[in-house]
């Protein structure tokens, strides 16, 4: 699905759709995100399927490529304790996910997928777990997308890079170094890969953009395709620079309205704000913009080297089911479960380092793995 020839742009063909990744024309995904079910009080799940295909809507008469979701599966994510996050407080996070997971089952995603076909838009969703993204494969998705949080989720990106489908990424809580061995082991495995440039702040104020950042990863990696997660509120400019210095995808957090409840809808484009953006670069404006403001250097490291939200995103890996004193792991006997602050087990980049290693005692299920476990 990757195709490079001498001369051109780098591209890749998302299955199934005549849309392409990396070409002339640039990709707009409308993020809905978890936005169709952010409302102050639980709603019944026709009410959410409703708000998501009011949405989908807006998302195809704004002029999107695509429409991308979040799919979670609490279990399979997170352990029940308070986490901090951009968007939420406390102990609040957990219950957004169980409440996305409860209200979302499989049948929902199958709806809001037709819908979507039907649309004449492309569907797709960020798997927040593996189970999550099983969930998405009985679905059907034409590619994945992983969030910056769970880049070094190697227990999800080992199933995502089984399916043969191309997978974005984004670089929020990531460094430079942690992004080479990421981009290795796509390679390794035939991925075709498509990189998000962001820094997560919501939103994200001018003096952290950086954009050169964009042109070291061109560089650095030029197997990929490159584009821009974009978190800024009402300036169209930071979008117009990143396509000028080379992103091809364009992503932006999209809402109804900003005045609604919920975080997350406050550092969203309108459904009119995101027509005037693609109106904009469509009609080739980037490339009179004054894009110095938010260049800055392309020698500095990835603000996810530093994110004050890595500790309490990145995950840990746990014993999916009672492992018996002797037993070699497998990989299906493993969870990567967020925080990795409070779990304190092997990180979740360790995932095939673990896999086939035996276990000297019994582990209950739900202990988080450590180096004290494994036969010498």
């Amino acid at each position: 699905m990757l195709a490079m020839t001498k001369g051109r742009l780098k591209t890749i063909r998302i299955p199934g759709t005549d849309k392409i990744l990396g070409g002339e024309e640039v990709f707009f995904v409308a993020e809905i995100g978890k936005g169709f079910i952010q409302t102050e009080a639980d709603q019944p799940i026709e009410s959410y399927l409703a708000n998501a295909k009011r949405l989908i809507d807006e998302a195809v008469a704004a002029g999107a490529d695509a429409v991308k979701f979040q799919t979670h599966e609490v279990y399979d994510e997170q352990v029940d304790i308070p986490v901090i996050s951009p968007h939420f407080k406390g102990a609040e996070r957990h219950a957004w996910v169980k409440r996305n997971t409860e209200a979302t089952p499989l049948s929902f995603w199958q709806d809001l997928k037709n819908y979507a076909v039907q649309k004449g838009i492309i569907f797709f969703s960020t798997a927040m777990s593996r189970r999550a993204a099983q969930k998405l494969s009985q679905v059907g998705v034409p590619l994945w997308k992983v969030g910056s949080g769970d880049v070094e989720d190697y227990v999800l990106l080992d199933y995502l890079t089984g399916t043969g489908k191309p997978i974005i990424i984004s670089t929020g809580m990531v460094s430079f170094a942690e992004l080479d061995e990421v981009v290795n082991y796509f390679v390794e495995r035939s991925t075709s890969l498509a990189i998000l440039y962001c820094v997560s702040e919501y939103p994200c104020p001018p003096e952290k953009f950086n954009l050169a950042s964009i042109e070291r990863i061109k560089e650095k990696y030029p197997e990929v395709v490159v584009g821009f997660s974009d978190h800024s509120v009402g300036d169209l400019n930071p979008v117009l620079a990143a396509v000028k210095v080379g992103a091809r995808i364009v992503e932006k957090h999209f809402s109804l309205s900003r005045d609604l409840w919920g975080s997350d809808h406050k550092v969203s484009m309108t459904p009119a704000e995101f027509a005037e953006m693609v109106k904009r670069v469509r009609a080739g404006e980037h490339k009179k913009v004054a894009h110095q403001k938010f260049y800055g250097d392309k020698e500095r490291e990835l603000d996810g080297a530093k994110n004050r939200f890595r500790p309490y995103f990145k995950k840990s890996l746990v014993a999916a089911r009672v492992i018996k004193k002797g037993e070699k792991i497998t990989k299906n006997m493993i969870h990567a479960l967020r925080p990795v602050l409070h779990l304190k087990g092997l990180p979740s980049r360790d995932f095939h380092k673990v896999v086939g290693r035996e276990v000297i005692r019994q582990i209950k299920k739900g202990e988080p793995l450590t180096n004290k476990i494994f036969a010498k």
